[in-house]
């Protein structure tokens, strides 16, 4: 195992230096020069000259690179030219709460997907397989855009269950926040759960099926211990995967919902760095998000490589 573990977070080393250097080398591509969006489109060409230079701007793409990575191996991600703050700064004030709308969005999806995709398994192509295959299908149809439109609609404006406008401070206000950001939740959670039903009701099916099931019917378990002992717990693999990798896509991939529920997290600070052609604070949100992803990926391989190999002991 703990040969597996290095070579994995050998593997995610150089997934990231590849990625890092890959979008480096693009966003330099893009016609946006830095010092243009310190000094505004009035500045003077020698102006724009000086802080090129100063700003290490002219020197050769893999000199600057090395420069940045350098930055970053010491927690310095930059200055963002739109904001003027610390890159870091930015994303520790927005990570709180898109990490909360990620975590929140990723444990109802287990739960309720885990749930009905059981129960489809469980009375697979009888009434309730097809209606829950048919909620899949309509979950993943529902653009969530129009979905957090209607639900600012009723629950918010007309209902006022919620507020349109959320004040969110969770380091003052915990509850009342997260009270606030459950709305944005479910409709996330909506869009979201679609696939964890179709994993866990594929991945179910073939553990009823497995040999080790005869095994535990052999050994004179009754059904439902079956099932939750043997059965959901070999099942589990697939929805916890995927349920990981969602959570990975959700630190950067709440951008619409945050934009409709005017939230300021991560996805609406990752828009206005593209708007703004904010070009180190565009990096370093690629930064962090990809290297998020890589150490979700590798946590949620070795718990695979725990559970499977518990599983096999257990029958």
């Amino acid at each position: 195992m703990l040969k597996y573990i290095i070579r994995r977070l050998l593997q995610g080393v150089g997934v990231l230096f590849v990625v890092t250097l890959l979008t480096f080398l693009a966003l330099k591509v893009i016609p946006a020069d830095p010092a243009t969006l310190i000094l505004g489109i009035d500045a003077t060409p020698e102006s724009v000259a000086q802080l090129r230079e100063a700003m290490g701007l002219n020197r050769p793409l893999l000199v600057q690179y090395w420069e940045w990575m350098t930055s970053v191996l010491q927690g310095d991600l930059g200055t963002s030219y739109y904001y003027g703050s610390a890159v870091s700064d930015l994303i520790r004030s927005r990570l709180p709460l898109t990490l909360t709308i990620a975590l929140l969005t990723t444990f109802f999806s287990l739960i309720f997907g885990t749930f009905l995709g059981t129960f489809a398994a469980l009375y697979r192509r009888r009434g309730l397989d097809y209606l829950i295959r048919l909620f899949t299908q309509l979950s993943g149809a529902v653009p969530s855009f129009w979905l957090g439109m209607l639900a600012l609609t009723y629950l918010a404006a007309r209902l006022q269950w919620f507020s349109v406008h959320p004040d969110i401070d969770l380091a003052n206000r915990f509850w009342g926040s997260l009270y606030q950001l459950l709305l944005p939740t479910m409709v996330l959670t909506l869009t979201q759960m679609g696939p964890t039903i179709r994993q866990t009701r594929s991945a179910m099916y073939d553990a009823l099926e497995a040999d080790y099931m005869m095994s535990a019917r052999m050994k004179g378990l009754s059904e439902r211990r079956r099932i939750i002992r043997y059965a959901l717990r070999s099942a589990m693999m697939a929805p916890l995967t995927l349920s990981s990798l969602q959570f990975a896509h959700l630190i950067g991939g709440t951008t619409v919902v945050e934009t409709v529920f005017s939230l300021p997290g991560l996805g609406r600070l990752l828009l206005v760095s593209v708007e703004q052609r904010d070009l180190m604070l565009l990096q370093g949100l690629i930064l962090f998000i990809t290297t998020m992803v890589i150490v979700i990926s590798v946590v949620t391989d070795i718990l695979y490589q725990y559970i499977n190999g518990n599983t096999e002991e257990g029958v």
